[in-house]
């Protein structure tokens, strides 16, 4: 019996099993209607992507628009309030119905309704591409998000797509997982490996993957479901009271802080990124990013915050600011380093100023390095 298995049957009626049969009930039901949320998600874009599609082969005005039509498009469903048509996101709906055109075959009757009365009868390349398939649609549907989906469509092969589409639903993996695989060139190092089996298992070890409760947390999601991604975008209860704790210190050190955001969700190119403290100090005129990683130091996570603090001297800095600095926290099982990010600044006129206002990373490093002690200790286990 797994460990959320409904338990009502058992002939043990005490109080410790109605506690146990109601989480049952809780967890079943809340994964049942992220999934259900979810589908709904991928199934109205793959149904945008359609309807786009069917609008550019046999609309009757499509001449009058020509290049200009999912910019066109764009305006007018942005000024209906319809969420994530931006034209770039059009542009990938209209992708993921042509990588997945099978998908049609698989949607409930419910969803059959909604179709295009002209794309009701499937044409035979999509008979076709759902046969060289590893996956079944149903199971694209079921178990990827939108933000998996729109990982994959933006693989430059069919075959690159089969291949993450396969591994990512088999292993569960996460969305972040699902780009480092990419990154990492699991596919073109499997064409080249004579042992392919063993690549795959070694990938497969030592990925991260996603609890269920997490997808609905997933960044288009809340933009369908008309929320505001703000701290429920936290993905540990470990990292979410670090950055509580964080928030406290740095606004109890009275140097002019400013508390401004939790989880800022910023846009660069077609990504979300979500920055997990934002203050401005009053003293130093300008902002300050707080990026908490439970893990090592590495250069990507330092290259990362940078990117942070040129979007946000490039987007948000106004003139009368001086460019904003990053703060990069990490930690692992038994060290806690802090390292501050300059961007765009003249250092002779301003490390040294700076250096005065701020915490210094050795206190930084004390504090994160106790605080992370104090929850270790309280943890059960």
């Amino acid at each position: 019996m797994t460990k959320h298995e409904l338990k009502l049957g058992d002939s043990n009626h005490d109080f410790a099993s109605l506690v146990s049969s109601i989480e049952s009930i809780h967890h079943q039901i809340q994964a049942q209607t992220t999934k259900a949320v979810n589908v709904g998600l991928t199934v109205r874009n793959w149904l945008i992507g359609c309807y786009i599609s069917e609008y550019e082969l046999k609309g009757a005005d499509r001449a009058e628009y020509g290049e200009r039509l999912l910019d066109r498009l764009s305006e007018k469903l942005t000024d209906l309030g319809i969420s994530s048509c931006q034209k770039r996101r059009l542009y990938a709906y209209l992708r993921f119905y042509q990588a997945f055109p099978e998908i049609g075959s698989s949607l409930t009757a419910l969803f059959q309704k909604l179709l295009p009365p002209t794309a009701l009868a499937r044409d035979d390349s999509a008979e076709n591409e759902s046969k060289v398939r590893s996956v079944t649609a149903q199971s694209v549907l079921e178990s990827l998000s939108y933000t998996h989906i729109e990982q994959l469509i933006a693989l430059d092969s069919s075959k690159k797509i089969d291949f993450y589409c396969f591994h990512c639903i088999e292993g569960c993996w996460s969305v972040r997982e699902l780009k480092r695989q990419i990154a990492s060139l699991l596919y073109e190092r499997s064409q080249l490996s004579i042992d392919k089996q063993r690549l795959t298992d070694v990938a497969q070890a030592r990925s991260e993957t996603q609890p269920p409760a997490l997808a609905i947390r997933d960044p288009y999601v809340f933009e369908f479901l008309g929320l505001k991604p703000v701290e429920v975008m936290v993905e540990s209860e470990l990292e979410d009271q670090l950055l509580d704790k964080l928030q406290e210190f740095l606004l109890e050190l009275g140097h002019g802080f400013c508390f401004e955001a939790r989880q800022r969700r910023i846009l660069i190119g077609d990504t979300y990124y979500f920055i997990d403290l934002v203050f401005y100090h009053r003293i130093l005129k300008c902002h300050v990013l707080v990026d908490l990683k439970l893990e090592a130091f590495s250069h990507e996570n330092i290259g990362q915050l940078n990117t942070y603090v040129s979007w946000y001297a490039k987007n948000v800095q106004t003139d009368s600011d001086n460019p904003p600095i990053g703060l990069l926290l990490c930690t692992e099982k038994d060290h806690a380093l802090a390292e501050y990010v300059l961007a765009g600044m003249d250092n002779d006129l301003f490390v040294s100023k700076y250096q005065l206002e701020l915490p210094s990373k050795a206190t930084l490093e004390r504090e994160l390095e106790t605080e992370r002690q104090r929850l270790a200790n309280e943890s059960p286990g």
